[in-house]
């Protein structure tokens, strides 16, 4: 089977201020391409379970543009969107200072995440390659995200709610939920940001 991934679907309380918001960090066009934003079914309780990695210039620009720090590691600072949206901030020299960001990682959290990404590497034609524990959960070259790394991490803790952020495919598969219990979208040709319509999912 052959999919091609599209944007991630992200619900919010304000999906016009958290697409702003969004837009600010990654540039508009990137966030056009990247993420698209949806009213909320429920509020936001625990952890979500997908997130994204971004590449910064500057931690303390995203501090001054509304995000705010959660935790502070060796290589990386855990942050949160002005919703609670958890994310990663990587360091990178490389990085422009205009727009602060740049997208290069979803991150799916998974207790059998060499399973789950098997399933969907030979879905959307990717290569499997070690995470840094050195076991196959991390996938390069996904049809629709070729500059993005789909990273499959291990976690104990039970899904208790629906994901609030989904990726989404460009053909409909038949079903709209994996093996492990993510839902995703299928978002059809003129999907874009700010919009519910006319991307569509299972989730409830």
């Amino acid at each position: 089977m052959s999919l091609t991934l599209g944007p991630l679907v992200v619900e919010a309380e304000d999906p016009e201020a958290l697409a702003a918001f969004w837009a600010t960090l990654l540039g508009a066009q990137a966030c056009d391409r990247l993420l698209r934003f949806r009213p909320q079914q429920r509020p936001k309780t625990v952890k979500n379970r997908v997130h994204v990695d971004l590449y910064v210039a500057d931690v303390a620009r995203l501090a001054e543009l509304g995000a705010r720090v959660l935790a502070e590691h060796a290589d990386w600072t855990t942050m949160a969107d002005p919703e609670g949206n958890e994310f990663c901030a990587f360091p990178d020299p490389q990085t422009p200072a205009e727009p602060p960001a740049r997208l290069f990682a979803v991150c799916v959290d998974s207790d059998r995440p060499e399973e789950l990404a098997a399933w969907w590497a030979e879905r959307v034609g990717a290569q499997v390659r070690d995470g840094p524990d050195g076991t196959p959960r991390w996938l390069y070259g996904s049809a629709g995200w070729e500059d993005v790394i789909w990273k499959f991490v291990r976690v104990a803790d039970a899904r208790v709610v629906p994901n609030r952020w989904q990726w989404s495919l460009r053909s409909d598969p038949g079903v709209r939920v994996d093996p492990q219990g993510n839902q995703f979208s299928v978002c059809r040709r003129g999907c874009r940001s700010g919009s519910a319509a006319p991307c569509t999912s299972d989730a409830g």
